[in-house]
């Protein structure tokens, strides 16, 4: 679906829905629940170890807002950092990283960048928590 072989470690509940699929770049050990909808003309890289809920859409397209321009689409990627969590029904929107150890709440909107290490839920997205190093298991 995708044009490109993946890691067996990848695991994947159908129904999955993709609107051209070659643009979808997939680490190790990641996991994608079912009714999952990825448009990925803009690109979308999900890195090692990230788990997408149920339902989840990921949205790499825009349209202009003014008339003049006829609702034109603009495409920008999406990034998910390793180890990230999406929830389900979360939908990610385009131009928008989400760093390692991230946490997105069910039902989130995220139109805005996520740093690592932090726990982000609503609509749109803010932030709940921020994972500190010693919750970590880091020695500072």
């Amino acid at each position: 679906m995708i044009g490109k072989r993946v890691d067996d470690s990848f695991r994947l509940f159908p129904p999955f829905y993709t609107d051209f699929g070659k643009n979808i770049h997939i680490g190790k050990n990641v996991f994608i629940n079912s009714g999952c909808h990825f448009q990925d003309q803009g690109g979308i890289k999900i890195g090692d170890g990230a788990f997408i809920g149920h339902n989840v859409v990921l949205a790499t397209i825009n349209h202009n807002l003014y008339p003049e321009n006829n609702r034109k689409n603009h495409y920008a990627p999406i990034k998910i950092g390793s180890h990230v969590w999406i929830g389900s029904n979360a939908t990610i929107l385009q131009n928008v990283s989400i760093g390692e150890w991230a946490v997105v709440a069910a039902g989130t909107v995220v139109t805005k960048n996520v740093p690592p290490f932090t726990v982000v839920g609503g609509v749109p997205a803010k932030t709940i928590k921020v994972i500190s190093p010693e919750e970590r298991g880091e020695i500072i």
